[in-house]
């Protein structure tokens, strides 16, 4: 019996996954690829609606799926601890099981499965998902074509479905209360989804309470993290930053206003989880 190829795309919410789908939509048209998103019902609203916004340039509808067990499910396993650069169970049971479960029938199958990744040419320093299975393959088409950041930028922009909306603010896709934020990213959350920020703040309440020694940002808690004088002291901080950056780079004359860069060229580039972040 002979088994058709698989062709799938994992979309984020980010922008870099977004660009590489429409990319492949462009360059492959005759590939039919299964888009995928990971939703692990704690996302931006700003994601559903760029999520809505690509599949009407893609044609095509992009799979949600869900986790078997949600995240207060593994909090609850993993001792209330929170999730951390240090030991990610986040993304391992929210967002790369799911995906696992779901290529599974289709590897054991022994259909010849081809994931893409969005890992640019200028990321050298990362590396995509490890199949164990040979008949999953991942391709990193943008490494393989030499398309960097800029590239990315121009293709959202080129195809019409331009940048998620959140990054006007932050960087960050995936989880409202996602800890690889900047403390200026946890002050903008407080101030457009309030709501989030404060279940963010009781899911540490929680944590604490039951002897977890780690808080969502290093060393510091979201209580004193939003205390108005605290508040300005980021705001501060972000600006000066900003304004260092304003000096050493060409501003784009459309938009003399606007953050010269990335919050991560700002603070530093994180080595943040490539299935929440692309």
């Amino acid at each position: 019996m002979n088994i058709p190829d698989k062709h799938v795309l994992g979309i984020s919410g980010g922008r870099d996954s977004a660009a590489l789908a429409i990319y492949m939509r462009q360059k492959y048209p005759e590939l039919v690829i299964d888009y995928f998103f990971t939703d692990t019902g704690k996302e931006l609203p700003e994601v559903y609606e760029f999520l809505g916004r690509l599949e009407g340039f893609l044609g095509r509808p992009i799979m949600r799926l869900n986790p078997d067990r949600d995240f207060d499910f593994w909090l609850k396993q993993f001792n209330y601890f929170l999730p951390s650069p240090q030991n990610r169970w986040c993304t391992r049971q929210l967002k790369i099981r799911p995906f696992e479960n779901w290529v599974k029938p289709l590897v054991d199958s022994g259909a010849n499965v081809t994931s893409y990744v969005a890992i640019r040419s200028d990321e050298s320093y990362r590396e995509g998902y490890s199949s164990k299975k040979e008949n999953l393959k991942i391709k990193l088409p943008f490494r393989e074509d030499g398309i960097d950041k800029s590239g990315v930028i121009e293709i959202l922009e080129s195809s019409g479905v331009g940048m998620p909306a959140y990054y006007s603010w932050r960087t960050r896709s995936g989880c409202t209360f996602c800890f690889f934020q900047q403390k200026i990213e946890w002050v903008r959350l407080l101030e457009r989804h309030p709501d989030a920020f404060e279940n963010a703040k009781l899911y540490e309440k929680s944590a604490l309470d039951h002897d977890s020694p780690f808080t969502w940002v290093q060393g510091e808690s979201l209580l004193q993290l939003s205390h108005p004088k605290r508040i300005e002291e980021i705001k501060d901080d972000h600006k000066k930053r900003i304004d260092k950056q304003k000096a050493n780079v060409i501003m784009n004359p459309l938009r003399p206003d606007a953050e010269p860069l990335d919050i991560d060229d700002l603070y530093g580039q994180a080595k943040v989880c490539l299935a929440c972040h692309k």
